[in-house]
């Protein structure tokens, strides 16, 4: 029984996509059953570039066949979805599923930002846009869009943000590597913060030797007030040089 036969029932007949490590699940998971013949055991430890061979062949035949469905996979994961030309029928059967609303232009240059340049911080985004984005990331936060993925190795450790399944679901891709070039994009130059210096790993963060020497000394103590000129002690006499010899006056 050939692999991709097999894959293909198991996707006809899943209630949801499945990614090549949950069809190799299952694969294994066949096998191990005490009633599974030779050949079903025989695919217990099929890889996964065998799986992913096995469904690239299936999606390029039923392709070819030029039926009202096709095998396609969108964020990792594969299913068989009907061809776009049919929808009018289908929403006669199931209704019209309420989406939410579009993304307005500010989200849509965020959202590919950050899905050029990923991770990145809140701060190189506004740098990229030349705006301030916090209404607009929130939005794509919200939208499930948008995840933290982490923190910056810079001062401050900002958040750093990335795109999640849900965007390539969106936009129907199968991976970041579909997205259209953007060369241009990832050639601007964002300006970074510095890292943070440690004196060993493990401690805590110590303050660069450079800031040290150039942070201004502290405010002296304000003088305390003068008495009164009456009050005050008389100042000694300024001394005159002694005058030479030579320059003394005559009859003195």
């Amino acid at each position: 029984m050939e692999l991709k036969l097999i894959l293909e029932s198991l996707l006809f007949s899943a209630q949801k996509p499945l990614s090549v490590k949950e069809l190799r699940d299952l694969l294994a998971t066949a096998a191990e059953a005490e009633t599974a013949e030779p050949a079903v055991k025989a695919l217990k430890k099929t890889k996964d570039d065998e799986v992913n061979a096995a469904l690239e062949a299936l999606a390029r035949e039923h392709e070819a066949a030029g039926r009202s469905y096709r095998l396609a996979c969108v964020a990792g994961v594969w299913q068989f979805v009907t061809q776009p030309e049919y929808a009018p029928w289908l929403r006669a059967l199931i209704g019209v599923k309420a989406r939410p609303p579009r993304l307005s232009q500010a989200a849509l240059e965020t959202l590919a930002i950050i899905a050029y340049r990923q991770p990145v911080t809140r701060a190189e985004v506004e740098q990229v846009r030349g705006v301030n984005v916090d209404g607009t990331m929130q939005t794509l936060l919200e939208r499930g869009l948008v995840v933290q993925s982490g923190r910056a190795e810079v001062v401050g450790r900002p958040a750093l943000y990335g795109s999640t399944p849900a965007f390539l679901e969106y936009l129907g891709l199968r991976n970041l590597d579909d997205l259209p070039a953007a060369d241009e994009l990832r050639r601007i130059v964002v300006e970074r913060p510095p890292a943070p210096v440690t004196a060993d790993p493990g401690l805590a963060t110590a303050p660069p030797e450079q800031l040290i020497l150039t942070t201004p000394p502290a405010a002296a103590p304000a003088a305390p007030a003068q008495a009164p000129a009456a009050a005050a002690a008389p100042e000694p006499e300024a001394k005159l040089p002694e005058t030479p010899p030579e320059a003394s006056t005559p009859g003195v």
